[in-house]
């Protein structure tokens, strides 16, 4: 089967997708077109996406591509966004329990309270609710304690292709420490 405006159709996949959309998922719903040219009409794509006079980009993330707003907008659009729908929010505890969790996954509680400091139960339980990390089996030690590990919804959520792209450590500190310090701190509360 021929289809008359490819470039067209793919745009439109990945627009609907709600979760980034995989190569595989693309060439299942188009299974009559030649891989090599599929994978041609999309790297056309998001080249036509990259240029300057676009607000919008195609992405690859967590295996998938979806459509992301271009960075240099998002001062901007975080403004926008503010006045329009109230953002998950994470408490401090949350954001440093995540941070431990994706520098050294897999890992148990245990070893993340010793890093925090910290007893960390309810704030494991409330990532886990949020679906942004997930359990990786049990440590082969005495009491066999339970592994976390973050999950696609954790590089979705944050933008990220996969963990390669986590800020450095010091970047990441910075960060917590500018939400610390700002004006709208993060609530204390998970």
């Amino acid at each position: 089967m021929s289809y008359p405006n490819l470039s067209a159709l793919l745009e439109a996949i990945v627009y609907l997708a709600e979760e980034p959309v995989s190569f595989d998922a693309i060439r299942k719903a188009l299974p009559d077109v030649d891989p090599v040219e599929l994978q041609q009409k999309l790297n056309d794509l998001i080249e036509q996406y990259r240029a300057s006079d676009r607000g919008i980009e195609i992405r690859e993330v967590a295996d998938g591509y979806r459509f992301a707003t271009k960075p240099e907008h998002h001062e901007t659009l975080k403004h926008f966004i503010k006045s329009q729908i109230p953002p998950t929010r994470l408490s401090l505890a949350a954001l440093e329990t995540m941070a431990v969790i994706a520098y050294k996954q897999p890992v148990t509680v245990p070893e993340i309270q010793e890093i925090r400091g910290v007893h960390a139960s309810s704030v494991i339980k409330t990532l886990l609710d949020k679906k942004f990390i997930t359990t990786a089996g049990r440590k082969e030690v005495l009491g066999r304690p339970i592994l976390y590990k973050t999950t696609k919804e954790f590089l979705v959520h944050f933008g990220l292709k996969d963990l390669s792209e986590l800020p450095s450590m010091e970047e990441f500190e910075e960060l917590i420490k500018s939400h610390a310090t700002s004006e709208e701190a993060i609530p204390e509360e998970v």
